[in-house]
């Protein structure tokens, strides 16, 4: 029975408008039952079987859920029927739907039905169920610890405004007007999102093929072409290798008597650039081996490595395109003599070698005992070529697929070292470089404040 209006007065802690009475969930609906006991059969049956995870998403889908293993002999009493409300007691506790159709379907055992009476509209009832109130009750009458859980007794006692019948109506009526332009608001920010996302691509495409900067080379003719710095890097990559050579004999007390030990560097292999689409004019191509040094990272060993400098380093999770997340940081050790070799430097290029191939960003040096694990590779550039322009390239090759062909395994994908280390990328003159990275961060980072605005909203 429905609470009376001066029932309500007495209790000082509650104000509802004049001709409102306060009642709870038990007193508006039938005698709350819980389901039936049986377990799912994914195959065939006659019955459906309507579970928790069923409803979690706030929409069935009737051709996913199962069927009864076995049918209740009182099937009547475990049929659903328009109009019921079901809750979970436990898993997604006190999350509710109103059932509006069925399909020869009953309900399970972790879920308890409620059916409201017919002086309290239906969609009145279950609306309330969404509210802050609502919740607030369900978190101070959830039971257990390891499993939390809720009663029929308990929910049945949750009080719930009962409005005069026309209202209710002319407040489902408002709430579904206002939940319909939510709805209409939420998918012309998912139009303004995917706008976003298609300039992104945009501004990458522009900026990798050189549309970017068309004008700038027009103003600029007489810079030096990328043939030319490709000659320094080279000639730098050859200086780096004998250097550590040279520290490699004087360890082992080695001194060369003449130079026969520079023949055993090896050039980087050539990609066949004439299969590559034709790129502006003073620009060239050119394999990530010849302008970088790549190191994939330290593989994690919890039984092997325990001695050492026990320091954070950075995870496939951690490497996001264009940016890297350091909230979460695990630890492992690392001996001195791989502190160099698994360290990182502001301007490396650390690139994901599983989970999504190829997702990229730069480090900026903020951490400088920050290493990073074997899922990742590091890539250090010889000289004169800026790091964002291959993080730039990756996104690109990403978004277009055309990354996908340099990835092994076939249902699990990996970028390995040395498929990466053949990748071609675009070389353009270093000062366009720098022009392009200006531009195109000016770029991302108005896209970013766009993005940001439309997550908030």
């Amino acid at each position: 029975m429905i609470k009376n209006n001066n029932q309500v007065q007495a209790l000082p802690v509650v104000y509802l408008p004049d001709g409102w009475t306060l009642s709870t969930l038990g007193e508006v609906s039938t005698k709350p039952q819980y389901g039936w006991t049986t377990k799912a059969n994914h195959e065939s049956g006659n019955v459906k079987l309507l579970r928790t995870t069923d409803i979690t998403s706030g929409q069935i889908d009737w051709a996913t859920v199962p069927y009864c293993s076995k049918e209740p002999d009182d099937l009547d009493k475990y049929l659903l029927e328009p109009g019921d409300i079901v809750v979970s007691r436990a898993g997604s506790v006190g999350v509710s739907y109103l059932i509006t159709d069925t399909d020869n379907a009953v309900f399970a055992s972790y879920l308890i039905r409620f059916r409201p009476i017919e002086q309290v509209d239906k969609k009145y009832v279950y609306y309330y169920l969404k509210s802050t109130n609502y919740w607030k009750a369900i978190g101070e009458n959830t039971l257990g610890i390891a499993v939390p859980n809720v009663n029929a007794t308990k929910l049945a006692k949750i009080e719930i405004p009962i409005a005069p019948q026309d209202e209710q109506k002319r407040i489902v009526a408002e709430i579904e007007k206002q939940f319909s332009r939510l709805d209409e608001a939420v998918e012309n920010l998912k139009r303004v999102k995917a706008n976003l996302n298609r300039y992104k691509a945009s501004v990458l495409k522009a900026a990798v093929e050189g549309k970017l900067t068309e004008e700038w080379r027009k103003k600029h003719p007489d810079v030096e072409p990328a043939d030319k710095l490709l000659e320094r890097i080279l000639a730098e990559r050859r200086k780096k290798w004998e250097e550590a050579e040279l520290v490699k004999m004087k360890a082992k007390g080695k001194v060369p008597k003449d130079d026969n030990w520079k023949k055993k560097y090896k050039k980087p292999s050539k990609y066949d650039f004439n299969k590559l689409p034709l790129l502006p004019g003073g620009w060239e191509w050119a394999s990530v081996e010849q302008l970088a040094e790549i190191q994939l990272g330290k593989m994690l060993d919890r039984q092997k490595h325990l001695k050492g400098n026990r320091l954070a380093y950075l995870r496939n999770i951690n490497v996001r395109w264009g940016a890297i997340n350091t909230d979460d940081l695990l630890e492992m050790f690392f001996k001195d003599t791989e502190l160099n070799r698994y360290g990182l430097e502001a301007g490396d290029v650390l690139v994901c070698e599983g989970g999504e191939p190829g997702r990229a960003a730069v480090w900026d040096g903020s951490s400088p005992d920050m290493k990073y694990q074997k899922a990742l590779h590091r890539v250090r550039f010889y000289r004169d070529y800026e790091e964002h322009l291959l993080v730039y390239y990756l996104e690109f090759l990403s978004q277009t697929g055309l990354l996908k062909r340099w990835f092994t395994g076939s249902t699990i994908k990996h970028f390995t070292k040395e498929s990466f280390s053949g990748l071609p990328v675009p070389l353009p003159p270093k000062d366009e470089q720098v022009k392009i990275v200006s531009v195109t961060e000016e770029h991302l980072s108005n896209i970013l404040v766009l993005e940001r605005d439309v997550d908030t909203n």
